[in-house]
């Protein structure tokens, strides 16, 4: 068994990538920002990329990549306890444009579509239309979603849910008896939820991910999941995402979306095919990584800045931590990069309810996580030295 590479590169090095985490900033900037890992490629992923490369097959993706189907269905089998058709997979480019699409044919106009806040910041701006509002729902103290406003909103005209499961920024895995209440409501409502498994592969020690549709029979008849290798293998660039049901009715639906399977990546499909099929040692060695990684930082975070408050999350690679202690105002990140010369995800992208807040990506090496929590501590200080001296003049 051949030992798997999870070597980062040095932060010059990783300063010369052109994706969105790395590209536009200036020398000596750590970013920690959008969720993409930091990790070498997967060997069966790379391989399979460059054999595709060297013979030319760099064309359009087929509508119907059986192969992918059966792989992600064998793949969910093994890791996620989930039952997959392929017969009822469905290609589409990404996660994101599977809900926008699914969105304007499920919810009618005049009709809400509805998701939890902080929430991913592409649902604010990308899930708007002129004919269909947006409804926020909180979320409670213990990151569960607030079904007693759920249950209000669906009875003024919600017609969609999106869920994200896990979710996205709070790492929040939902529960059995969460998910079948939520299922239960929403099929009463005569509502359609939209889960984002995107994560569902990125569960951490110590808790276990329920699909959507094995939920209940509410859930596969009201349900539809949207899921991809990108977030679990780094791939988001191949544009390769996958909508699965587990009903008549709910592959009814998608088949009225116009044009869903347009425009994914055959380099996509490639890749995911080779992840979900040879993937899984290379990800076993990555949760093991992102595991240690979440201890690593609930440590440096105890030892140099006690006055953020956080729960570590169940699943992904993201830290939703709450800086008002720190007195850094509605956006510690611009404080943080400013002092620190680290980069997180600003709070308020995920809406009002995270003022105070930055999302920490630590799909990193340990030396980097070390590095990102000891600017954060020198910016905290900093700032902190900086209201005395104002205050003094």
């Amino acid at each position: 068994m051949t030992p798997v590479d999870l070597t980062v590169p040095e932060v010059n090095e990783l300063l010369a990538r052109r994706s969105e985490k790395w590209c536009g900033h200036t020398p000596g900037v750590l970013s920690s920002t959008i969720a993409e890992m930091d990790f070498p490629l997967a060997a069966p992923v790379a391989r399979a990329l460059r054999v595709a490369i060297d013979r030319g097959d760099l064309g359009y993706a087929p509508a119907n990549p059986l192969r992918l189907a059966d792989a992600f269905a064998e793949f969910a089998r093994r890791r996620l306890s989930w039952g997959v058709d392929p017969g009822q997979v469905t290609l589409v480019p990404d996660v994101m444009v599977g809900l926008i699409e699914l969105c304007r044919v499920l919810a009618a106009p005049g009709e809400r579509v509805a998701f939890a806040t902080p929430a991913y910041p592409p649902f604010f701006p990308e899930l708007a239309h002129p004919d269909r509002e947006l409804v926020q729902l909180p979320i409670r103290a213990d990151r569960s979603l607030d079904t007693n406003a759920l249950e209000r909103a669906l009875a003024a005209g919600v017609r969609v849910l999106v869920l994200p499961t896990p979710h996205n920024p709070t790492g929040h895995v939902y529960r059995r008896h969460e998910l079948e209440r939520i299922a239960d409501i929403c099929h009463a409502h005569g509502a359609w939820v939209l889960a984002d498994e995107i994560w569902a592969a990125l569960v951490l020690d110590g808790c276990t991910h329920t699909p959507w549709l094995e939920v209940s029979d509410a859930a596969r008849e009201c349900g539809i999941a949207l899921t991809s290798a990108s977030k679990a293998f780094n791939v988001a660039a191949g544009k390769t995402a996958l909508v699965v049901t587990a009903s008549d009715r709910a592959h009814d639906a998608v088949r009225r979306v116009p044009s869903l399977t347009d425009h994914a990546g055959l380099l996509g499909v490639i890749a995911a095919e080779a992840a979900f099929t040879e993937g899984d040692e290379w990800l076993d060695a990555v949760l093991r990584r992102l595991t240690a990684n979440r201890t690593l930082l609930g440590e440096r975070l105890a030892a140099e800045l006690p006055d953020i408050d956080w729960t570590p999350p169940d699943a992904t690679y993201l830290a939703w931590l709450d800086c008002r202690r720190l007195g850094l105002g509605d956006d510690p990140a611009a404080a943080f990069l400013t002092h620190g010369r680290v980069a997180l995800s600003p709070g308020l992208d995920y809406g009002p309810a995270g003022a105070g807040f930055v999302r920490l990506n630590f799909g990193t090496s340990p030396e980097h996580l070390i590095d990102i929590v000891q600017r954060m501590r020198h910016a905290a200080d900093t700032s902190r030295d900086g209201r005395h001296d104002d205050s003094s003049r």
